[in-house]
Formats: C-alpha cells, structure tokens, sequence
C-alpha cells in the first residue's frame, strides 16, 4: 500500500518469442509501439531517452501520465514508473521485463507489473505478452483487442 492509502497490485508473467533476444529487446523499446501490444495505452509521445508521455484508456476514462525509464541493461532488463502528475494522482504504475536468450534462438520474456489501476493485473499481463509475442513473430500489427480491466 502506497503512503496515501492507494493499494497496488502486482503480477508476474512469462512467455517464449521465437527471436533472438537483441530483436526482442530492440522491439520493447520502441515505446511508440506500446499501442500495438498493451491495450490501456492509446498513444506514446516520446519527450527525450528516458521520459514519454502516455494517453490511457482505462475503466472507460482518459488519462495522461508520463513514464520515466528507470534502468536500462541492454538485452536483459528494462524498468519503468509512471510519475504521479496532478491528473492521475491516484494512478500509479511500476513495471520490469526481463529477457533471457535461449539456446535455439528464442526470447524469454518476463513481465512484473505493479498497479493502482483496478481490475485483474494478472490478467492484464498474460494479455499484454501474448499481443507481444504476435507482434514480434509478425503476427499482430493490427490493433490489439479492446481494453478490459
């Protein structure tokens, strides 16, 4: 629980993406992208390295936030945070994915997700790594199916 009495929750899943893991690390950086496989996120403007502003579509309401990248270790990790602004005082997010080479040329990719948004995180996260792994493999440069919390 946050200091001023917002509850997060968190998930964790992981998936297999049949490219190696240099493709699968490029592709989750293209943050302009995130549309295509997180379906919450409507549009990503990009502000410089480290900071984006994201539009949110969430429990049938509009948000903007902005996401700060965190940490970057190429090919391995990569962690953000949405900052807490005067819209969305009680919208907070944290998230980590992790990727991990395999020996046939795949990618494991791992996702944690932390949220004050409601709804089933869980199962927001397998959602968000299967529109991921269609869109890697070439199979999901259509939109992604409506938001659902």
């Amino acid at each position: 629980m946050l200091r001023d009495g917002l509850k997060m929750k968190g998930a964790e899943g992981s998936i297999v993406v049949n490219a190696p893991v240099a493709a699968v690390y490029k592709r989750w950086l293209e943050f302009e992208d995130y549309p295509k496989f997180i379906d919450v996120i409507k549009r990503v403007r990009r502000l410089d390295a480290n900071h984006f502003v994201a539009s949110l579509a969430f429990n049938r309401r509009q948000y903007e936030t902005m996401l700060e990248v965190l940490l970057r270790v190429p090919e391995r990790r990569l962690a953000w945070r949405t900052m807490t602004d005067h819209n969305a005082l009680d919208h907070r997010a944290t998230g980590v994915v992790s990727f991990v080479s395999h020996p046939d040329q795949s990618t494991c990719v791992t996702l944690k997700l932390t949220s004050s948004f409601r709804g089933a995180v869980s199962r927001r996260v397998d959602r968000y790594l299967q529109n991921f792994k269609r869109l890697v493999e070439g199979q999901g440069d259509r939109k992604t199916r409506k938001s659902d919390p």
